[in-house]
């Protein structure tokens, strides 16, 4: 009997009415498990009327209320870490340890959450003319939504709803159609941590719901993590709405090997960062810049190790790299390997003819290595989104720089290098949001923020960390007269009012 993924509206879960369902399939099988509920618009404004109605108390509920609930919340997700990372494995494809990662991940967001009373803190400053004190508060939005990507179903949504509703607001999910189970889950845990109905929802569905969410007039604020041209779609149109937006988009990582890097670490590390997830996370590396004579040795110490790999199903403890996520993705993932030769880059290693015994219909693609690949290919200029490395040569850090700043992407960029000077020069000097130094995936930890540049971030406000907390609060400035019982009327003034 085929599993059906419902909804979760006003505290329960709500069954779909809409009569429409998506497949959700097993990556590693290639075989339809789930059937998820897709929402209608009247589903939609169901979820945010809730959310509506939930922010009346919830809004003015205690910091002390918020965070207890979070605390419990943070308990019954660490006992349910397992259990979590197998409804991923299930429905994305990635390796146990690596689903067992992102809520790791996402359990950084819960505790900067559990801490938010600090973020939260406001300003001061008495006598700032006789008897008047300013102060500044923040005070959160009302109604949200956040809108996650297929590739993390669990971390991505807790970069946004724990920071959201220990703010203040309410808020509607609207995750991933292709593994929709974990969202699920997750607003089970947060209702057993008794948070009160209605201020953590999910729909789920397509564009449909998502319009809806972008248009309705009581939702005030949007997220979103996913491709660039979504993210840019998503911020127009929100933003045409009246929405405060956060968009993040795609990437195209870069990561600079300078000729006096530890060749076997900067190896290791692009292997890691590459192939890691089956390459479909935003901050994968997909581009190596071998600068000087060092090209042939690095590509020939990634190809040893990226040999290695073991494929396999998630769920075998012996599988290093699952399968891609639907079949029409791996097929465009393996047509920038077939087209490369063609464009004018080398072949090294081309994984598109890859399958695993016993699971022949599984979504598999194997490890592809590109090397001395021109700027003007396909394989360098999109977003492959799987494992899939591209190595580029240049001679001096300069045309590197260039190269690396010439892409329109400016997600997260890394440096090889011993020499503590080319670093510091780089980091200031590269158009990234994220810069690793000798670190290949420079995600922050939870309290500082995530987010790019250039096509990489469409909004103000990165994600989590302080960016986050500002982008789910607003700010208000109270000034404030208490006369002293002494003072004498003071008659009218229509001037500006005296600080001297």
């Amino acid at each position: 009997m085929t599993k059906i993924v419902n909804h979760w509206i006003g505290g329960k879960t709500a069954e779909g009415a809409s009569g429409t369902y998506g497949p959700v399939t097993d990556p590693a099988t290639g075989e339809v498990t789930t059937k998820v509920a897709f929402a209608s618009v009247e589903e939609v404004d169901a979820a945010v009327a809730a959310a509506k109605e939930a922010y009346l108390t919830w809004g003015q509920s205690s910091l002390a209320q918020r965070t207890s609930i979070l605390f419990r919340f943070r308990a019954l997700l660490d006992a349910h870490r397992d259990e979590i990372a197998e409804l991923i494995t299930a429905e994305h494809g990635k390796v146990h340890s690596d689903a067992l990662g992102e809520v790791a991940r996402g359990l950084e967001i819960v505790d900067l959450a559990c801490g938010i009373n600090v973020q939260l803190k406001g300003e001061l400053s008495t006598q700032v003319a006789s008897r008047v004190d300013v102060a500044s508060i923040r005070q959160p939005l009302g109604v949200v939504a956040g809108i996650t990507p297929f590739n993390f179903p669990a971390m991505v949504p807790m970069w946004m709803f724990p920071l959201a509703i220990a703010c203040g607001n309410t808020f509607v999910l609207k995750p991933s159609e292709k593994d929709p189970s974990a969202s699920v889950r997750l607003a089970e845990l947060l209702a057993e941590a008794g948070l009160p109905d209605g201020v953590f929802n999910v729909v789920h569905g397509d564009k449909v719901a998502v319009d809806r969410l972008l248009e309705h007039p009581d939702v005030k604020a949007v997220s979103f993590v996913g491709s660039t041209p979504i993210a840019r779609y998503i911020h127009t149109t929100a933003s045409a709405n009246g929405k405060r937006v956060q968009a993040l988009g795609g990437a195209k990582n870069h990561m600079l090997v300078l000729p006096d890097a530890d060749l076997d670490a900067a190896a290791d590390a692009a292997v890691s960062a590459a192939y890691g997830s089956a390459g479909e996370r935003c901050m994968a590396i997909s581009a190596v810049v071998a600068v000087g004579a060092i090209g042939d040795e690095l590509v020939e110490k990634i190809r040893e190790r990226a040999e290695k790999i073991k494929i396999g199903p998630g769920n075998d403890p012996a599988s290093e790299m699952g399968p891609l996520i639907t079949a029409t993705h791996r097929d465009k993932v393996a047509s920038y390997v077939t087209g490369a030769a063609a464009e004018g880059a080398e072949v090294v290693l081309d994984g598109t003819g890859h399958t695993v015994e016993g699971h022949e219909n599984g979504h598999w693609i194997g490890i592809s290595l590109l090397d001395k690949v021109p700027t003007t290919a396909k394989a360098y200029q999109d977003e492959i989104f799987g494992p899939v490395l591209c190595v580029l040569r240049a001679e001096t850090y300069e045309e590197a720089l260039d190269l690396i700043n010439a892409s329109p992407y400016g997600n997260g960029t890394a440096i090889f290098t011993r020499d503590g000077g080319a670093a510091r020069r780089f980091q200031l000097e590269v158009e990234a949001g994220m810069v690793g130094v000798n670190v290949p995936i420079p995600v922050p930890v939870g309290y500082h923020s995530f987010g790019g540049w250039k096509d990489s971030l469409f909004g103000d406000h990165h994600i989590y960390g302080n960016d986050g907390t500002h982008f789910y609060t607003r700010g208000k400035v109270v000034t404030t007269r208490w006369p002293d019982p002494a003072d004498a009327p003071s008659g009218v003034d229509l001037g500006f009012p005296r600080n001297h």
